[in-house]
């Protein structure tokens, strides 16, 4: 077993978090960088340092998660969300259940909420938004952003829905109270059922194609016939009827 190997394993045992099911050279690569930084020379002093410190661990959890995020990213496809598929959700069911899958740092479900909010009042709005990283949830639940964040916000909703502090935007209150974070593992926790619409963007380029597959199984399983799979600009399904959907536009699968 090399010192990469070891520390899968260790990681496995100390989190549950299965790193073989990331892409290797990519997660090697990301995670080389960090340990190199806090002095360490390899995966097996990393993985010690790990075990005894918090901080590290969490810091361990950010990297290896990315949380790269902005409100409304591709905005196009938010458009098409919003013209096209949530017209025909809300004809079948006025009260949605929504998931915001790897959610971040929260500007996703936020910006769900926030669209939603073209059709509802935002009392009728409940979104589960969840993450494996406990850092993320928690600066999601804080809700201040950087300028940059905000760049794809329609200006009526950034005046609507957000409140300026500085160089930072916070959430107003009332869009927070639609989004209910929690923690969750895809590749090992359960799924919740009879969701009408599932977002899970820009997440899936860094698993392993067992992963993804599972991963697709499992978000099928957890969508009501009708229900829609909304998913990143990359990560394109090429065989949805494997998973029992089709395409209903790009990027977005019905399940059938």
């Amino acid at each position: 077993m090399n010192d990469y190997e070891r520390f899968i394993a260790g990681i496995k045992k100390l989190t549950g978090i299965d790193l073989s099911l990331y892409k290797e050279a990519q997660m090697k690569r990301r995670l080389t960088s960090l340990y190199e930084k806090k002095g360490y020379h390899n995966f097996v002093e990393f993985l010690r340092g790990i075990e005894k410190d918090k901080s590290l661990m969490n810091e361990f959890l950010d990297r290896m998660t990315i949380n790269v995020s902005e409100f409304y990213r591709n905005a196009k496809r938010w458009e098409v969300l919003q013209n096209k598929i949530l017209p025909k959700l809300l004809e079948r069911n006025k009260r949605l259940k929504i998931w915001s899958a790897a959610c971040s740092t929260g500007e996703e479900p936020y910006t769900i909420a926030m669209v939603l909010s073209n059709f509802l009042p935002l009392s009728d709005i409940k979104i589960l938004a969840t993450d494996i990283d406990e850092n993320c949830l928690q600066k999601a639940k804080i809700g201040v952003y950087p300028e940059r964040s905000l760049n794809e916000v329609p200006p009526d909703i950034k005046a609507k829905y957000f409140i300026r502090e500085g160089q930072f935007y916070r959430v107003k209150e009332e869009i927070k109270h639609t989004v209910a974070f929690r923690k969750h593992n895809l590749l090992s926790d359960p799924y919740e059922k009879n969701f009408d619409l599932i977002v899970c963007r820009n997440v899936m380029i860094y698993f392993t194609e067992e992963a993804k597959d599972y991963i697709y199984q499992e978000f099928s399983k957890s969508l009501r016939p009708g229900g829609i799979l909304f998913v990143g600009s990359t990560e394109q399904i090429f065989n949805p009827a494997r998973y029992d959907l089709e395409v209903e536009d790009t990027f977005f699968y019905r399940k059938k």
